[in-house]
Parts: structure tokens; sequence; C-alpha cells
């Protein structure tokens, strides 16, 4: 990277410490670095200096100046393959000037990691689409979570996106098969939820001391007898793994998530009872040129195939944001 450059802050990035950011997005940066880069004022958040253990929100601008000395390799993606490019080109939902709605397919994690060398920010390049900015991830989904997901096609268009994320104008639906059948059968969810530390990656768990609020709103679609259901559900709030740890306080983890269910989110004879049936359905919120964008993502192969072994019919969720959470 040879310019200086100003990122917003996307909504999942919200409220953890500078130095996790940079660790998070540009691995290749020593600690001591970005302490020297911070004292003489080289990065800043909305223009202002900062220091590593500062916490930075959805929305804010971070200047990340020239790291031109790092090897590509330790910041920079690799060009994407062409059959990554095609994979891309085929999920793209939605295309305009500001903004790019993808399909995004399960397994696919969003940003790198550790022993993640194959994720969407390496391959961003390939939706361009004669653009000279590359897209700009807004927010994310985890690997195993498919579905609709927002990329910014410029610094502005992705400013106001994250604006739209942190201050909650948009709308965000999944769809889930959870083991068990809810009771009561559609309800609101308010529990809080901290980050545990450990090995393992991402966990969180319910701490109403300590824990962040996190609330979802739910609605039992389709049920087959007490086995299983398809919940629509809707989070108001934007929490690691809300989803997973809210249905397994419903008492219904969700079909293949053995990290929060354990055993039990992998029933016997049931299809496909090892992968993840969580899937971003859609989203609607406001487009950065004006007025309203919605859109709808299909149920990835996986999921269609229990859908249809059920007998659930997805025209009975027609309406993508009825009767949730109330109108805002």
């Amino acid at each position: 990277m040879s310019a200086v450059q100003t990122i917003p802050v996307a909504a999942d990035d919200g409220e953890i410490r500078l130095d996790r950011w940079f660790r998070r997005h540009f691995p290749g940066l020593g600690h001591g670095r970005l302490e020297k880069l911070l004292r003489t004022g080289q990065v800043r958040v909305d223009g202002r200096r900062a220091k590593a253990g500062d916490r930075i929100a959805p929305g804010q601008m971070i200047r990340v100046p020239p790291l031109g000395d790092l090897s590509p390799r330790e910041h920079e993606a690799p060009a994407p393959r062409p059959r990554d490019i095609a994979m891309l080109e085929r999920a793209v939902l939605h295309l305009d000037d500001d903004v790019i709605v993808i399909d995004k397919p399960p397994g696919l994690a969003v940003q790198g990691g550790t022993n993640t060398e194959r994720h969407l920010d390496a391959m961003l390049d390939g939706l361009r689409f004669g653009a000279k900015e590359r897209p700009r991830l807004v927010h994310r989904l985890d690997r195993d979570t498919s579905g609709v997901l927002v990329l910014a096609r410029s610094a502005a268009a992705a400013a106001a996106l994250a604006r739209a994320f942190r201050d909650k104008t948009t709308q965000k639906l999944y769809w889930a098969i959870v083991v068990g059948l809810p009771k009561p059968r559609r309800g609101r969810i308010d529990q809080a939820l901290a980050k545990l530390p450990g090995p393992a990656g991402e966990r969180v768990a319910p701490d109403e001391d300590e824990g962040k609020r996190a609330v979802t709103y739910y609605r039992t679609v389709s049920h087959a007898g007490d086995k299983l259901a398809w919940l629509a559900l809707q989070p108001v709030t934007g929490r690691t793994h809300q989803l997973r740890a809210h249905c397994v306080a419903l008492g219904t983890p969700i079909l293949g998530d053995g990290k929060y269910g354990g055993g039990a989110a992998h029933p016997a004879g049931v299809p496909n009872a090892r992968k993840l049936h969580l899937h971003a359905r859609a989203l609607s919120l406001p487009h950065p040129g004006g007025g309203r964008l919605v859109v709808t993502a299909p149920l990835p192969p996986h999921m269609k195939e229990t859908w249809a072994f059920f007998g659930f019919d997805e025209s009975e969720e027609a309406e993508p944001f009825a009767a949730l959470a109330p109108q805002r």
C-alpha cells in the first residue's frame, strides 16, 4: 500500500479496540510499529489522534498511512483466481453505482484470520466491474452462514452504509432450521452476550453483568412436529454469533451448529445435519443514493434439500419483514 487510506468502520467491527481492528485488517503490521504510527499521529480516527486501546464505533473513519514496506503477502490480497471471480459474479444479487449485494455461499469466510487464506476480502478485486475503487466490506457474516452480504463501491457509499448499520435503519431477516419447537412459537429474546477468550476462536455466552445487550425477534413459520422448526429471525442488534446463541437460549439450537448446540444440533436421520442451517434471507436498508433497497437471497443447496425433506414451502414467508420486529 503506497497511499493513505481512509477506511470506514463496518458494523461488525464496532466496539472493539483499535489495535484489534488493525490485527484483523492488517495482520502483518506489528504492534510496535502500530504504536509508533499512533504516537506520531499517522493513524487517526475521525481526524483525531487515537490510542491502541481506544474503542471504535461503526461509521467512524480510520486513517491508515502508507504501509509500503510490508510485503504484499502480509497486507495485500493476491489476485483472485478466475474461478473465484466467476463464482462471485454468479453470486451478485444487485449491482449499481454505489452498492453491490452478493449471495455469500456457506463455507466462505468474509475476512482472513488464522489458517484462513481463502476469503472474500481477498477476492474483492474481482468485483470492481470497471470501477477504479475496490469494493469495501460494510458488514460481515459468519463463515458458514449464507445469504445477503452488502459491499460499498466507494468510500462515500461505505460511510453511508456503515451509518445505516450503526443507526439501526437497516432491517435484517434470517431463516434457520432449529432442533425442537420454540415455546412460545414467536417472541422476543433480550439476552446480553459477552465474548469469551480462548484458543477455539470467537465465541459468546450469556452474561447480564459484563455482556452487551442483544435483542432478537423470532417467529415459527412451520415445523415438523416437535422435532424441528423453521424460524424467521430478525436481530435488532448485531452481536457476534447472536442468533446462534439466542436460539440455544430458546432451547432450540440451530441445526448443524455443533459449536453452540453440541450433539443436540446433529439429530439422526436429518439431511445435512452437520451443516449450519442459518441463512441471511433478506436485507432492507437506505440506499446511499436515496430511497430504500430490499434484496432477498435464495436458499443454499443444503438448506433447500432440508426444506424439501420436511415439506416446508418457501412461499409461507412471502413478505420478508412481516410481523416480526415493530417497524421503526
